[in-house]
């Protein structure tokens, strides 16, 4: 299994799920992507979105400042 980082703390929604869907479809099953985002819409939308796409959302984790951490398991 491997993990990706993919940092899309300066993207504004809807490109940041893109991006992440987009990263995700790279991946193979049961690897993960760890996605750097910022608090407020992109944090709101990306694990939302995801879980709706049938990916698992194993953790919200808030990094520093306004920068959040959300890995995602394919």
């Amino acid at each position: 299994m491997a993990t990706k980082v993919l940092d899309i703390t300066k993207e504004h929604c809807p490109m940041t799920f893109v991006k992440t869907k987009i990263e995700l479809s790279k991946l193979q099953p049961g690897d993960t992507l760890e996605v750097l985002l910022s608090e407020g819409e992109p944090l709101d939308n990306v694990p939302r979105n995801a879980r709706e796409q049938g990916y698992n959302v194993l953790s919200v984790e808030h990094v520093e400042g306004t920068t959040h951490k959300v890995t995602i398991k394919k």
